[in-house]
């Protein structure tokens, strides 16, 4: 589902024009954004949470050289899902 299909989705169960829909995910968006930018997790009752987790410096192998390199740390954005959604979506028939 890419974000025209999502937009669309959503004006349909809610029954809102398409540049509501717009507007409503681009503010939920800025809303997650500007929390986690602030070091804090966001948690979406029945979906899931989004926090940041710092990833340590670690060190790599380059297979065909041989030479070892330094990955330095980093921030990045984390998403464990909620139990619900767990549940809801264990029992699909596998790709």
């Amino acid at each position: 589902m890419n974000n025209k299909e999502l937009q669309a989705a959503i004006a349909s169960n809610l029954a809102l024009s398409q540049s509501e829909t717009e507007t409503l995910i681009h503010a939920a968006v800025s809303a997650i954004s500007d929390k986690l930018s602030e070091q804090k997790s966001v948690s979406i009752h029945g979906f899931g949470t989004f926090e940041i987790r710092e990833k340590k410096e670690r060190v790599t192998v380059n297979p065909l050289t041989k030479k070892r390199s330094i990955v330095p740390s980093k921030i990045a954005v984390a998403f464990k899902p909620s139990t619900v959604y767990k549940d809801k979506i264990k029992d699909l028939p596998r790709l």
